[in-house]
């Protein structure tokens, strides 16, 4: 199957700073998610794949076609691209039908008119910007990209500005609507859930590099570093030593893998930490308790002191300050930190 996009060992600096660092990952077809905290080069990388930054190591190409690399630079205009912003960029004094057919051609124009319904925006067509809820107005910008009949719509964290209901609701439909047009996409969020629920793949970046890509399942249930653990699944992590087949920690023992290794970190995810009310005096102590809508989530205090959290269901309702005991339905092995080592 032909590539859609393409980066080579793509990096970029600004002054001293590497705001991307040596990047490649290919998209085959589909939606991919650039997902990452605030300053970890996603944003940066959309750029460059749109033409507004030129890369100073690496490659970029677009459905086969080089589009950027140290001696090439195709304009965005020539890329065939759509974009989406997150602060919308909708031209104010133009209609929600003349902002999706601007720069169209004229046998493009029934093209944007079917977009209007399949955006959810019929009846809408005659309104003004400032007339329009922001959801409204985001799938206007979706439906202005999506238009030309672009390769790759590129969208910059397009849901940051709306409430949280809204925010649900559009994500859902930005991927059906891109999936109804067969068209591929890369969008930038920092929010771990709108992209697994969105993408068909996940670049997970951390300080301008790629820390993993793969399918949301993927990234979930097997993190391939603790970075990705951490700020995907907000794991924890506990030291262990291996006695025989078990792996000792201070809060229980747990079934070891076949490894050789006799320190460890186990990563145990918040939904696979199971707590128990015991009389033990050792036993790890409920800190605090939030509850959520449909589950708590719990500060548990071990004994020397360190927080680990478990996502229960509403059944389970143990009070602050209770002896508990500590299980895992799944555990995860990751090398010791080096500053334990």
């Amino acid at each position: 199957m032909e590539k859609i996009l393409s980066l080579d060992g793509i990096s970029k600096w600004f002054g001293a700073t590497q705001a991307v660092a040596e990047v490649s990952l290919n998209l085959p077809q589909g939606i991919l998610a650039l997902l990452g905290s605030s300053g970890c080069g996603k944003t940066t990388l959309l750029r460059l794949i749109a033409g507004f930054e030129q890369p100073q190591t690496g490659s970029i190409e677009i459905a086969g076609r080089k589009v950027a690399s140290v001696n090439c630079w195709i304009p965005p205009e020539q890329r065939r691209l759509g974009m989406v912003f997150q602060d919308y960029a909708l031209f104010p004094h133009l209609t929600v039908a003349e902002n999706i057919a601007f720069g169209l051609k004229k046998q493009e124009k029934n093209a944007a008119k079917r977009l209007i319904e399949l955006v959810g925006l019929t009846g809408l067509e005659q309104r003004y910007p400032y007339q329009l809820s922001g959801g409204q107005q985001q799938r206007v910008a979706l439906a202005r990209a999506l238009a030309p009949q672009p390769q790759l719509v590129l969208l910059d964290e397009p849901l940051s500005n709306l409430d949280m209901q809204v925010r649900l609701r559009l994500r859902e439909e930005i991927r059906d609507i891109l999936k109804a047009t067969g068209t591929s996409a890369v969008f930038v969020t920092h929010d771990r859930e709108e992209a697994l629920a969105i993408a068909d793949l996940v670049a997970v970046m951390s300080k301008g590099k790629l820390e993993q890509i793969g399918t949301p399942q993927e990234i979930y249930t097997q993190p391939a570093s603790r970075f990705v653990a951490e700020f995907v699944t907000g794991a924890n992590f506990i030291f262990a030593e291996r006695q025989g087949q078990l792996w000792a920690t201070e809060v229980g023992y747990f079934a070891a893998a076949d490894n050789e290794q006799e320190q460890v970190d186990l990563m145990i995810r918040e939904e696979d930490l199971l707590i128990e009310p015991t009389e033990l005096e050792a036993a790890a102590t409920i800190h605090n308790r939030r509850f959520l809508g449909r589950e708590y989530r719990y500060c548990v205090l071990t004994p020397s002191g360190k927080e680990l959290h478990a996502r229960t269901s509403t059944n389970q309702v143990l009070p602050v300050g209770a002896k508990v005991r500590l299980k895992a339905t799944s555990v995860k092995i990751f090398p010791l930190e080096r500053s334990r080592s």
